[in-house]
């Protein structure tokens, strides 16, 4: 039996036993069977009354908890749709229960749906907060329909992305405005467009971000830097022509130090003040022309000494050689230096290069000329190995300089499309003439040696021989000079090391100690007359002069015999 059956039965039982009561109670009273009747058919009537009360009652709640339950259904349905959720899996339970279930899970779900609207309209906001300031559209997400969980992260990564974007945008905002305040500190200059007001006067907060304005932003820091730039530029070049004219017009120093505050920055009341001064100077030069035409000349002289013009290169410039001082003049020389100045600078490498080459070769030609001079051996401190060693140095570091200049003189010229003169020559071509004069000066001086070489042995020769025949040999024997054995030859001491001059040296002074000690050594004197005395210094005389003396003094006191004798001996 259901459950329902046996309520049915209880309610019927419980219902006569309470009949069965009030009969009872109504015989004891003494209640008429007729009255008896009555009550117990109004009692049926009020309990049939009531039972139908609550039937419809329940009936009614059954139904307004099927219809809640199709209700809920139905929003249940459209909330999972919305929310994006898998639809609502209904139990086996009674209608109370799942009419229960079902209202439970739609506040859940609303609830759902409030919290992702609510969080939508806030990221919405702050989206729109955001594109206000960069100057972007809004992220697109419809407002009228519940976001997903998916929707809503991405729109949250959307807005995170924005916001760095935010930062980045404001610390390039703020590090750019910052310049431009300096910048235009720097220049003196005021904000004058609305543009620049709003960069520099407005609050950063109140500035639009957006690529259009920093754009613009940045255009505006790079003219202002430009102009500094050019300001820049512009104060280097009067600084340089005020500095130039200072020399040339020797201004004096308490002059100069009175523009010292004016020789930094690029101001524009410096700029002001460094063209009073080029005026002030320019005035000057022109009231002293001819000073300043010499100051300029020799400053044209030292470049073209840098930059190795030969005479013809520098005679096509007349006008360095013109003395009719004019402001034409000046500034034809004007014109020349500056050209000269330019063309060293653009080709600075290459006269350095050349340089240095100079310097070594003059370097070199010095030391070999110390290698030819007699006084070198006189060494003190070991200078000479030093001078031989730095000598071979140069003499192999010169080709190797010569290389490089080749190649990269070479590759100028290739650039340029033209030819690079040094001394009015190719540089290869003034390198081969310097080695040639060189070799050619060595040859000269070798010839020299061997032509004095040859002088001077003819002469002792020829000194020796007319001695021998005129001078008297002494009677008593003597030891020889040397400390050898009577008879043998006389020796000199030999030399560790000679040079050419030296040993022609050391021969001259044996063959003028042999004259002397064999006239003064106590054998038979000369005797001449007083008119043609023979002495040392009459030797140094031409060898026909010391001839004729000769001849006429051994013919006037000399005894044959002793002469052949002293010859024998010699």
């Amino acid at each position: 039996m259901r459950r329902s059956e046996v309520i049915a039965a209880e309610s019927v039982a419980c219902l006569n036993s309470a009949l069965s009561r009030l009969r009872d109670i109504w015989e004891e009273i003494g209640i008429p069977e007729d009255q008896r009747l009555q009550r117990t058919d109004a009692v049926k009537r009020h309990v049939n009354m009531l039972l139908t009360r609550m039937i419809d009652e329940e009936e009614s709640l059954k139904e307004r908890l099927l219809k809640s339950i199709d209700v809920c259904r139905q929003e249940l349905n459209t909330l999972c749709d919305e929310l994006h959720l898998p639809p609502f899996e209904e139990d086996d339970s009674t209608i109370l229960q799942l009419e229960k279930d079902l209202r439970t899970r739609v506040e859940v779900l609303l609830k759902q749906k409030k919290e992702r609207m609510q969080e939508l309209k806030l990221l919405k906001q702050r989206d729109q907060d955001l594109c206000d300031i960069l100057c972007t559209s809004p992220y697109y997400v419809d407002g009228q329909r519940v976001p997903s969980l998916d929707e809503l992260d991405q729109f949250r990564r959307h807005l995170s992305a924005l916001s760095v974007e935010k930062e980045s945008r404001e610390a390039e905002f703020v590090k750019t405005k910052n310049r431009i305040i300096l910048c235009m500190e720097e220049l003196d200059h005021l904000p004058n467009t609305s543009f620049e007001r709003d960069v520099v006067c407005e609050e950063e907060e109140a500035f639009c971000l957006s690529k259009e304005n920093l754009s613009a932003l940045h255009q505006l820091l790079f003219q202002l830097e430009e102009q500094i730039t050019q300001n820049q530029s512009l104060c280097e070049e009067l600084r340089s022509k005020i500095l130039e004219l200072w020399d040339r017009l020797q201004i004096t120093e308490e002059e100069r130090n009175a523009m010292s505050l004016h020789m930094t920055g690029s101001k524009g009341k410096t700029i002001k003040a460094l063209q009073e001064e080029l005026d002030r100077l320019q005035e000057l030069k022109l009231q002293n022309i001819k000073i300043f035409i010499e100051v300029i000349r020799a400053e044209l002289s030292a470049y073209w000494d840098k930059c190795f013009y030969s005479n013809e290169q520098r005679q096509t410039f007349a006008p360095f050689y013109d003395v009719d001082y004019s402001e034409d003049l000046l500034a034809l020389h004007d014109v020349e230096i500056n050209r000269i100045k330019q063309y060293y600078e653009d080709n600075k490498e290459m006269f350095e290069g050349v340089q240095k080459w100079q310097e070594n070769w003059n370097l070199f030609l010095e030391h070999d000329r110390k290698a030819t001079d007699p006084n070198r051996f006189t060494n003190r401190g070991g200078n000479l190995l030093k001078e031989e060693k730095q000598r071979a140095k140069l003499q192999k570091m010169l080709p190797k300089l010569e290389e490089e200049l080749r190649v990269r003189i070479a590759a100028w010229e290739g650039e340029q499309e033209q030819e690079f003169f040094v001394g009015g020559k190719k540089f290869m071509d003034y390198v081969a003439e310097q080695w040639n004069q060189f070799n050619q000066d060595k040859e000269k001086e070798k010839q020299e040696r061997l032509n004095a070489t040859n002088v001077s042995s003819s002469t002792n020769s020829t000194l020796r021989s007319a001695f021998s025949g005129t001078l008297c040999q002494s009677p008593v024997s003597r030891p020889p000079p040397s400390g050898g054995k009577p008879g043998l030859p006389i020796r000199t001491p030999t030399r560790v090391f000679k040079t050419p001059q030296s040993r022609r040296l050391e021969k001259n002074k044996e063959n003028m100690s042999q004259l002397s000690g064999t006239a003064m050594s106590g054998g038979c004197h000369l005797t001449f007359p007083a008119q043609r005395n023979l002495s040392v210094n009459s030797v140094a005389s031409t060898y026909s002069e010391f001839a004729r003396e000769l001849s006429k003094a051994t013919r006037a006191n000399t005894n044959p015999r002793i002469l052949n004798s002293t010859i024998t001996n010699m």
